[in-house]
């Protein structure tokens, strides 16, 4: 099963890096925030990536082009017709697909433009820019239990997000944008998909968290997974010191796979 990552957006309100790179690719501990959702994924045996690029789509091919040079011991012998030689390597048993899904592509039309690398198949489905410890092997669990097209991972946190309306059966009853009187759960992210789910995605411009989301949760095909553990966007510059201050200290919750 595949996990596709929204990757494609300007990260306009964390501006101070993202004029550089893509917000996916602005670093935690030195290291891609992209990279660190990929490895809580790959904790739970998720290896295959289909990345959503767009904005500056080449720093991300770029990085990953380089990533096995990175993390191997390497001899570059020049006297043998410049042969290189891998001695060991550190790099993750990944298969990453980036494909440029376009610019000014909306987050709907960048999973519909994916459809031919998942096929038929169910996949995850998460955004590049937070952090989380959802366990990853019961989001699925559920997802399977209940039959539904779509599972999207709900969060109790005070942020301007998608807001959801969650029934005692875990039904998302309605989406809708967050209001200054709500405490309600909002969408964090960490999906899992059908692939009937294509047949909502309509073109470039289908945000996915507006008529998708909408029309499934009024037909009954949208369930809530309840996470109460951490998870973290990075929108800000704020929000970005913060995760770097908790990886800093050896604390950060999302770093499952060293626990």
């Amino acid at each position: 099963m595949k996990a596709v990552i929204l990757a494609g957006g300007f990260g306009t309100r964390i501006s101070e890096e993202s004029h550089l790179k893509p917000k996916p690719m602005i670093e935690i501990g030195g290291m891609p925030i992209l990279w660190h959702i990929m490895k809580e994924y790959s904790y739970y045996g998720v290896n295959e990536f289909v990345i959503c690029a767009g904005y500056k789509q080449h720093v991300i091919k770029e990085w990953f082009a380089d990533y096995f040079l990175h993390t191997s011991d390497i001899t570059f012998d020049f006297t043998n017709g410049n042969e290189i030689i891998v001695h060991k390597q550190h790099a993750e048993p990944w298969k990453v697909t980036v494909v440029d899904t376009g610019l000014n592509t909306m987050t709907g039309g960048r999973v519909k433009r994916i459809h031919k690398y998942v096929e038929n198949e169910s996949f995850f489905l998460t955004y590049g820019d937070a952090v989380s410890n959802v366990n990853i092997s019961n989001l699925l669990e559920f997802h399977k239990k209940h039959g539904k097209i779509c599972t999207l991972t709900s969060v109790s946190i005070a942020q301007q997000k998608g807001v959801l309306d969650i029934d005692s059966d875990d039904n998302i009853t309605a989406f809708r944008e967050k209001e200054d009187t709500d405490g309600a759960v909002i969408n964090g992210g960490y999906m899992v998909c059908n692939p009937e789910i294509f047949k909502y995605l309509i073109d470039d411009k289908t945000v996915f968290e507006q008529e998708p989301m909408k029309k499934l949760a009024s037909e009954g095909q949208l369930k809530g997974f309840y996470h109460d553990g951490f998870w973290q966007c990075m929108d800000t510059k704020r929000e970005k010191d913060m995760l770097e201050e908790l990886w800093e200290s050896g604390k950060a919750p999302w770093k499952v796979w060293e626990k």
